[in-house]
């Protein structure tokens, strides 16, 4: 543990590390996310179609994906874009579920449509413009279902774990922080992956962390690169945006893959996960041989 950050953050009581509670592991269904499984969560930005949705569903569950994500209702930039299909999308995402046994992410705007979309998903994700929309958090403590809580594109670490707080403290502890890239004076990639973001929260919070690669940046090709690097700084899993169809995607299209990339991504991955695992059964060992010296 660092003294300087776990000093700093020690007041998000409930979220952070301490030497009685040092990692949470947050149950899905049949999953652990944060235990010793890298989960990756993949599909579209938005669910345009059933079609579109069960396409998308079947690939990414048989190139190695745990849970589908899939946006019915969508926060837009633009007035005049795609605004998500919401109750009918919801549908389309439990057909899904049934079909493949993925278990589904999907975001929730508004605290008024927390019970509504609870009843359809397994994982409720907070998006970046909604991370300090507190009435929010505070319904989603209630919810009865695990919390994506997405790191605000302008939030520094600290009011992160100022929003991961609130849910807790609202009688949720299932609560899972994502990395999706923040705000800088960069224009070459969408966001700037703040990847030294990832080791620091798992020094200084018992939740786990995962990456969100497409959002950080923006762009189709740079998504496998970013996806090893959350790898090699210990992410416990990736959120990944796959479209069947990049070019005629109504959300996101420029940074999701294709079902031939995600299968791919997924296989060069392989030899970073075995890495790592071999890393977590060396680390006791380590840590003996440190403190025998």
């Amino acid at each position: 543990m660092n003294p300087k950050w776990n000093g700093q953050f020690s007041c998000f009581d409930l979220v952070a590390k301490s030497d009685t509670r040092s990692r949470t592991v947050v149950r899905v269904r049949e999953l652990e996310i944060g235990g010793d499984d890298f989960v990756v969560m993949a599909g579209p930005c938005a669910v345009e179609s059933e079609t579109q949705l069960l396409q998308t569903a079947e690939a990414v569950a048989r190139a190695g994906a745990s849970i589908l994500r899939g946006g019915a209702y969508k926060p837009r930039s633009s007035p005049y874009a795609f605004q998500g299909l919401g109750v009918e999308g919801l549908k389309f995402l439990r057909k899904a579920r049934e079909e493949t046994g993925l278990a589904i992410i999907t975001e929730v705007m508004s605290e008024e449509d927390v019970q509504l979309i609870a009843e359809y998903a397994d994982i409720m994700q907070v998006g970046t413009r909604s991370m300090e929309n507190y009435a929010l958090l505070e319904a989603l403590g209630q919810c009865g279902r695990p919390v994506l809580l997405k790191r605000g594109m302008t939030a520094t670490i600290e009011e992160l774990m100022r929003s991961a707080q609130v849910i807790v403290m609202a009688g949720n502890p299932d609560v899972i922080l994502c990395e999706r890239g923040i705000r800088t004076f960069e224009t070459a990639t969408r966001n700037t992956l703040d990847i030294a973001a990832v080791p620091v929260l798992k020094t200084v919070s018992h939740l786990p962390v995962i990456v969100d690669p497409s959002h950080a940046a923006g762009v189709r090709s740079l998504v496998p690169v970013l996806a090893r690097a959350a790898i090699v700084v210990g992410a416990d899993g990736l959120l990944v945006e796959v479209h069947p169809c990049p070019e005629q995607a109504m959300s996101d299209g420029d940074q999701s893959l294709t079902f031939g990339e995600f299968r791919r991504m997924m296989r060069d991955l392989q030899p970073y996960l075995e890495l790592q695992q071999e890393a977590r059964q060396l680390r006791p060992q380590l840590l003996a041989a440190g403190g025998a010296d």
